[in-house]
């Protein structure tokens, strides 16, 4: 059984004894169907809100750095950044080393190092050494950088809504019918039996639960980060 948004649907047809969808007749579907499609993403996007930091949503960025330009913006379906990650990429063509950034924040980039977004001049450019995370979504990267260096990232997503057919979401197959009982919540609410529409969510609320406990509930250790001569 394919693991799709077509099949996701059907699951659902298939719970309440309706007809399945094909490839055919998936993008037209109305009237209930429509609403068990819409379900699905009902289900996948309260999922995907649950949490910051879902290993499925994790994702790496790469920014090439414009010479003297500071400021760029965060990837558009970006959650949450870790900004312990950001590294210039090793390049001998620009005689650079893998360089790990500090983060600052925006307050104190500002009270020590603000004339470098306005300061024009090729002297202040060099290999950066900072980044901070501004108020509007931005990244700066500072002092401005004297080549275009590559910066890579990691960040978690918001998620996405399937739209076709062959569409895959990115929990992983083994939790698919997380999904779907998230998704026969939302269409007994819509048949108006409330009664299956509790089973339902309880059930998905388990399965939540069960995510959590997998892959967001686990025991740190302390790593010790004093230099030692």
């Amino acid at each position: 059984m394919a693991y799709n948004y077509l099949e996701l649907v059907n699951d659902v047809n298939r719970r309440l004894n309706e007809v399945e969808l094909d490839a055919n007749n998936f993008g037209t579907a109305k009237g209930y169907y429509s609403f068990a499609k819409n379900s699905v993403n009902a289900a996948i996007r309260h999922i995907n809100q649950e949490e910051f930091e879902w290993p499925w949503n994790h994702a790496e960025e790469t920014e090439t750095l414009a010479v003297g330009e500071v400021r760029y913006s965060m990837p558009y379906d970006s959650k949450t950044i870790n900004m312990n990650t950001f590294r210039i990429k090793r390049d001998v063509s620009l005689n650079v080393e893998t360089i790990k950034l500090k983060p600052l924040s925006y307050e104190e980039w500002l009270d020590k190092f603000a004339d470098y977004e306005y300061n024009s001049e090729a002297g202040v450019r060099t290999t950066p050494r900072y980044v901070i995370r501004t108020p509007s979504r931005e990244l700066i990267f500072s002092p401005p950088p004297d080549k275009e260096y590559e910066v890579i990232y990691e960040y978690f997503r918001t998620g996405f809504e399937l739209e076709v057919s062959t569409d895959v979401p990115t929990l992983p197959e083994q939790y698919r019918y997380t999904i779907v009982d998230g998704a026969m919540y939302y269409v007994y609410q819509f048949r108006g039996d409330t009664q299956a529409a509790q089973l339902s969510l309880q059930k998905f609320e388990q399965g939540i639960k069960q995510l959590r406990s997998l892959h967001i509930n686990r025991t740190e250790y302390l790593r010790d980060t004093r230099v030692h001569f």
